[in-house]
């Protein structure tokens, strides 16, 4: 029941801040929730506030030196999901 919640608040999240796989997995290698993303979505009166896209850009490349595109996103999620399959195996 808990990763149902937890699925439908990331998918909430990726529709209100606008956000493809690629800043949701950033963000969530970054330790964020949906509500904190949501939390940080620019009001009418708040101007200088980035997207959260761009903030999710901007924190990812201060902590990690380079923003994932989406080709090596792909590639990481291939690989892990090889690992976990091959430890399966053995």
């Amino acid at each position: 029941m808990a990763t149902k919640k937890n699925s439908q608040a990331w998918a909430e999240a990726k529709k209100r801040c606008r956000l493809n796989e690629t800043d949701l997995q950033m963000a969530k290698e970054l330790g964020m929730t949906p509500k904190s993303l949501i939390k940080n979505l620019p009001g009418s009166n708040q101007q200088w506030k980035a997207p959260v896209k761009g903030w999710i850009h901007d924190l990812y490349e201060e902590k990690f030196g380079k923003v994932l595109t989406v080709k090596s996103a792909l590639s990481k999620e291939i690989r892990k999901k090889a690992a976990l399959k091959s430890g399966l195996q053995q």
